[in-house]
């Protein structure tokens, strides 16, 4: 019983598999000649690709009124942050930080002797009277 249900699997998995290898090919194969929209699109992210080249930079196909909007925003922001004249702001800021000074391990505190000895004395009275006798 359990043979024959091994061998049943077994040829079923055997034939799906051949199903899906020898169909994969041909349908990947139409999906990309017979796809106008996908094509269109790679056509466009191609022509955008050559257009920034072209412009070095700036911006592509910008009036010349998009690229006066553009120049005053950047002054905007410049004013409003306080930036220097010769910073750019459409560049990642480099950060330094240093790190402070820590002190030695072995750092040794100075206390008064006679302060730390009435504190001690002061404890021990009030921990040696009986709890009746507290006011």
């Amino acid at each position: 019983m359990l043979g024959r249900s091994l061998m049943l699997v077994c040829r079923h998995t055997v034939n799906t598999s051949t199903r899906q290898l020898s169909v994969t090919p041909a349908v990947c194969k139409a999906a990309t000649a017979t796809d106008p929209i996908q094509q269109l699109f790679v056509d466009k992210v191609r022509l955008y690709g050559q257009k920034s080249k072209a412009a070095g930079g700036k911006l592509v196909d910008a009036t010349p009124e998009v690229e006066a909007k553009y120049a005053a925003e950047i002054d905007r922001v410049q004013k409003q942050f306080g930036a220097v004249s010769g910073e750019d702001f459409t560049k990642f800021p480099v950060f330094n930080f240093q790190d402070t000074e820590l002190e030695p391990v072995g750092v040794t505190v100075e206390t008064k002797a006679d302060e730390v000895e009435e504190v001690a004395v002061e404890e021990q009275e009030v921990d040696n009277r009986p709890f009746f006798e507290t006011s």
